[in-house]
């Protein structure tokens, strides 16, 4: 068993685990237990140490431990569509030039706001199973020039899986790159840092055949420690390009000086901002994380006024059963103004449109490709 396996034993998988560290009552410990009956726990050591047990608000505490709002009703387990683009089980096929892998169920931290809260350390049904039908189908697809490895966290499979996908996508000639999407350098970096970099040679000596980019999912400036620094570090040295995802999420970021805060020391460190999200409005999530869109739009024009050209260049976008649809600000009187970023029609790609937004609304749940074009 690798280091990083051994460590990882050790995460906290039960209400009665966080009883003394965060302060909890019987009445506490019994309620999250009802939750994780459905929604699993698992909150590594590490990222346990992050949290103030003082704090009953802190952001950090919301993003892994059970609330009482994950039962509240309302929301989709699949609100982008998932299962209508998949191809091969486990892998999905959404816009022309990608195809994701879901290729794991399992994460070192289970985030209260996943929006594969329906897979995610619990079904397998929907994880890949097959690579040489998935890589048939990428070799019969020369339009696709990149893959997306993603899960659960990538970074969670071993590192013979891990060289599976990369001997079998590299050998590919149309792959240019290949994404591997992990939460490991903010919620457990031992797998990065443990183990005398056995994960990051793999990476390396893969990262000469064809470019192998990072994309990681820090949400709070208290999650860029030293020992995430130096897992970023190690995976530059690697030679993988690192981007971030961000999730605007209540009651963790959204205020523009904490957004700000995070993308302009992500930038510091090498990690450039790739999206801000919008929360999706996913079963066991949208009532406890998600923030209006007029207010969203806000947040984000007054975080991008304190950062310099490279942290604003990221997009503040939603991910659609449509599409990709970047969310570009205020059009007046109650309407916001959107484009399509990507688009499952590629007939929508780049096209912008308006729609009226209420106040408290959180998403657009009409189709947007019906909008009226501007």
């Amino acid at each position: 068993m690798k280091r990083w396996q051994e460590l990882l034993g050790g995460c906290a998988r039960s209400a009665d685990e966080l009883r003394d560290r965060l302060y909890l009552d019987a009445g506490e410990v019994a309620e999250m237990d009802r939750i994780a009956a459905s929604y699993p726990i698992c909150i590594p050591e590490y990222y346990l140490d992050l949290i103030d047990p003082a704090d009953p608000h802190d952001p950090i505490r919301k993003m892994c431990v059970p609330d009482v709002m994950e039962f509240s009703r309302g929301g989709s387990m699949d609100t982008s569509g998932e299962h209508d683009n998949t191809v091969v089980q486990g892998m999905q096929h959404k816009y022309r030039q990608t195809v994701m892998i879901l290729s794991t169920n399992q994460c070192a931290m289970y985030c209260r706001h996943c929006f594969r809260k329906r897979l995610v350390g619990l079904s397998s049904e929907e994880v890949a199973a097959r690579l040489p039908e998935m890589a048939a189908y990428v070799r019969d697809h020369p339009e696709i020039d990149n893959v997306l490895i993603s899960g659960g966290d990538a970074f969670l499979n071993t590192d013979d899986v891990i060289t599976g996908y990369l001997e079998t996508f590299a050998s590919i000639p149309h792959i240019r790159f290949i994404r591997f999407g992990t939460r490991t350098p903010v919620t457990f970096p031992f797998r990065i840092t443990a183990d005398d970099g056995e994960l990051t040679d793999l990476l390396a000596r893969y990262g000469e055949r064809v470019q192998i980019i990072v994309v990681t999912h820090f949400n709070h400036p208290r999650e860029v420690t030293d020992q995430s620094i130096r897992a970023i570090r190690e995976l530059q040295r690697a030679g993988c390009v690192l981007r971030n995802q961000t999730v605007l999420l209540r009651g963790v970021n959204d205020d523009p000086a904490v957004l700000s805060a995070l993308l302009n020391r992500l930038v510091s460190v090498g990690v450039m901002p790739y999206y801000v999200f919008q929360c999706r409005p996913v079963e066991g999530v949208k009532n406890q994380f998600q923030v209006p869109l007029v207010r969203g739009a806000r947040i984000v024009d007054e975080a991008k006024a304190e950062m310099s050209g490279i942290a604003k260049a990221f997009r503040y976008a939603m991910s659609h059963p449509d599409g990709k649809i970047e969310i570009l600000g205020s059009a007046g009187e109650g309407k916001l103004l959107f484009k399509f970023h990507q688009a499952k029609d590629r007939a929508d790609n780049g096209r912008l449109f308006v729609c009226d937004v209420a106040d408290d609304q959180c998403w657009l749940d009409d189709e947007p490709s019906r909008a009226g074009t501007l």
